[in-house]
C-alpha cells in the first residue's frame, strides 16, 4: 500500500494536468477543504468529482498568500 494520501494524489495528478498557472499545493487544498466543506464526502479526493470545482474556486480568488 503505498504512502501517498488521497489528497496528495488529487495533488500529483490535478498538476499534471494543468497549466502552470494552476498548479496548485497541499496548503491550498486544505483551504479548498475548509471553504467547500458541503462537496466533500469523508475524505474522499476523487478526481472526477472535486477537479472542476477545485479549478473554478482557485480561479476565483487570489490564493497566493496560501503557497506560504
Amino acid at each position: 500500500m503505498s504512502n501517498v494520501t488521497k489528497k496528495e494524489n488529487f495533488l500529483i495528478e490535478h498538476n499534471k494536468l494543468s497549466p502552470i498557472n494552476l498548479q496548485a499545493t497541499i496548503p491550498m487544498l486544505s483551504q479548498f477543504k475548509i471553504d467547500k466543506a458541503s462537496i466533500f464526502k469523508d475524505n474522499e479526493w476523487s478526481l472526477d468529482k472535486l477537479r472542476r470545482p477545485f479549478i473554478l474556486w482557485l480561479t476565483s480568488a487570489d490564493h497566493s498568500e496560501l503557497d506560504k
